[in-house]
């Protein structure tokens, strides 16, 4: 009656020995660390500059575990004895390797590679256990003001030539966005002011005369400053969220703090240098046309080819269109030459721009230009605010532009086509990655950098561990005393629950927070219930007069019923809370879900099948220990 077949002893110890071995790696916690990287994709490192890096913290007085360079030569990785190192080990670093190179904060893994080489890995803890790394970032707002005026430039000058109105460039002002267009009478300034104010009615214009010179000058509204300054930041935020999203960081945190900041937070990354350079990259493409050799000077600009800075190449000012009209892009390997390449596809505007500009040029080559914008740091400018003289952190960015791929047009484009001649797969996934992600609104910075501790405290944490185990303690000794060798049973399958529940988390790659923590007791207490509901049936059953074989199938038989009923509900509100809470409430519906689902296998499979293992063999029982 109380008896398995053999193959349901097997399918049990078989999910218990699995769930056992993918527990295992959170045995050993990460090492802290710091990791090093080129700022660019194509910058290779070697032991070279881990042996600069080390004497780097050797001087400082920074005990160092071990070094590791990458396989693919992108990193390095230094581990630390001590996390209060890694704070100074960066600063150290970073001072001595200067802005070529990223130096980012890290937790570094030491799970057994064994166990690693099958798929086993400890789960992710929540900045509120074990911490992780935070980022603060500021958005450059006035460059994207300055960018948008810059468009509305070139779409005036093309305008203007369009309906045959000469013109001449004035220079513009330092600190002031307003542009100026001189004209040789008031008659054709006139007119350039009517198709100024036609085509681009966001913009506020005004005429004036200096010098026998006839001049319009176009500016934004307050307003429209405060609106593009407002939508830099939140096409970064959207853009940072889907770099974030690309990267595969679980449970991350990506907000918005005050003006023109955004708050990153990555729990557990393994790879906070390649998490860092992806987050605040200010890459680009813009597409132009080669300019012809009879092309008058200022009417094109020179450029060096990133392969090659030995060649160059003279392009049209005017720009087709830029990477902000990239819907999809992806790496991938070009069949004819066996090099990296990026096929991209556009999204409406952005095809019909393409077709546009190549329709009448095929034979005549483009150009394909790759910007990239890196943070040098700041410096103190006096401006006049008010009537009253300030001192402001200006950024200072360096700006590079390179040509990546300069072709002749075979044939009129349309919304897909192929980008070639880039250094490297690397830099080709980069680049797709980017493109797919979406570019930056405006340049961004890091302002500050540091490592998470737990939010809660370490004392704190410390005492809610103890009081969690003080509390199964408390439940052990009570299930073994009232129930006696069937609440050994139950104290065995209530271990068991545990490891599986953190086996299943490190499966699914789940992130355990404070509130998860809750969660697993939670389970525990629940587990606890099954058994409680299963022995109070067999006690009652036995009063009944049940002998114990009839006793125990009755009791675990009949208790089903309750302890579904009770579980599949439970689950349910946890699957809501799951689907529409955020960070701490996941975190809680996460373990109590999977904890659900580990505490009815072990509180009615494992527990039935010790439970028979010991008494089902025995024809006459005459007493059972409950």
């Amino acid at each position: 009656m109380n008896r398995y077949p053999l193959w349901k002893y097997l399918s049990i110890l078989l999910f218990v020995a699995v769930g056992v071995f993918y527990a295992l790696p959170n045995l050993y916690p990460d090492d802290p660390a710091v990791q090093i990287s080129g700022a660019s994709s194509s910058l290779t490192l070697n032991e070279s500059e881990a042996a600069i890096a080390v004497k780097v913290l050797e001087k400082a007085g920074i005990a160092v575990k071990s070094t590791e360079v990458s396989p693919r030569g992108d990193s390095v990785l230094i581990r630390l004895t001590d996390s209060e190192d890694q704070l100074p080990a960066k600063a150290a670093i970073s001072e001595r390797l200067g802005h070529d190179y990223v130096v980012a904060l890290n937790l570094a893994p030491t799970t057994p590679e064994w166990l690693t080489s099958m798929g086993a890995y400890p789960m992710k803890l929540g900045l509120d256990l074990s911490g992780g790394v935070h980022f603060l970032l500021e958005v450059d707002t006035p460059r994207a003001v300055q960018t948008r005026m810059d468009v509305y430039a070139g779409e005036i000058r093309t305008a203007l030539r369009k309906e045959r109105l000469r013109y001449r460039t004035v220079p513009e002002k330092k600190g002031s966005l307003a542009r100026e267009l001189a004209f040789n009478d008031a008659a054709t300034r006139d007119s350039a002011r009517k198709v100024i104010s036609k085509e681009f009615p966001d913009l506020q214009t005004d005429t004036s005369e200096s010098n026998g010179r006839f001049l319009v000058k176009y500016n934004l509204t307050e307003q429209q400053i405060r609106d593009l300054e407002d939508y830099a930041v939140k096409q970064n935020l959207t853009t940072v969220r889907n770099r974030v999203n690309e990267l595969g960081v679980s449970e991350p945190l990506v907000q918005r703090q005050g003006r023109k900041n955004i708050v990153v937070e990555l729990p557990g990354v393994q790879d906070t240098a390649e998490a860092k350079r992806i987050l605040g990259k200010t890459a680009n493409l813009e597409f132009r046309l080669a300019a012809n050799y009879d092309a008058a000077a200022g009417t094109y600009e020179t450029f060096e080819f990133r392969s090659d800075t030995r060649r160059t190449a003279n392009l049209e000012r005017d720009i087709i269109l830029t990477g902000d009209q990239v819907s999809n892009a992806r790496s991938n390997v070009d069949t004819q030459t066996g090099g990296p390449q990026v096929n991209i596809d556009l999204d409406n505007r952005g095809g019909q721009l393409i077709n546009r500009a190549t329709r009448n040029n095929v034979g005549r080559s483009m150009a394909v230009l790759f910007i990239e914008q890196r943070f040098m740091g700041n410096r103190t400018e006096k401006r006049v605010v008010d009537g009253e003289e300030i001192e402001v952190q200006v950024p200072i960015y360096k700006q590079e532009k390179g040509i990546i791929s300069l072709a002749t047009i075979q044939s009129v484009l349309g919304n897909s086509f192929r980008i070639t001649g880039l250094d490297s797969r690397a830099e080709a996934s980069e680049l797709a990655l980017l493109l797919r992600a979406g570019s930056l609104a405006a340049p961004m910075h890091f302002v500050e950098e540091r490592t998470v501790g737990p939010s809660l405290g370490k004392e704190n944490i410390r005492m809610g561990i103890n009081s969690t185990m003080v509390g199964l303690a408390l439940i052990i000794l009570f299930m073994l005393v009232v129930y006696r060798f069937f609440g050994l049973v139950a104290n065995v399958a209530l271990a068991l629950n545990l490891v599986l529940l953190v086996g299943m988390m490190s499966i699914l790659g789940a992130t355990l927070t404070m509130p998860g923590i809750a969660g697993i007791v939670l389970t525990l207490g629940m587990a606890v219930d099954a058994n409680v509901l299963v022995f109070s049936r067999i006690r009652e059953e036995l009063k009944r007069g049940l002998t114990p074989h009839k006793a125990i199938a009755e009791g675990f038989d009949r208790a089903f019923v309750s302890i579904f009923d009770a579980n599949i509900t439970t689950l349910i509100v946890g699957v809501i809370l799951y689907a529409i809470g955020t960070g701490p409430v996941k975190g809680f519906a996460v373990t109590l879900s999977l904890g659900i689902l580990t505490s009815m296998f072990t509180a009615i499979l494992v527990s039935r099948a010790i439970v028979n293992m010991t008494y089902g063999r025995r024809r006459q029982l005459k007493k059972i220990s409950i």
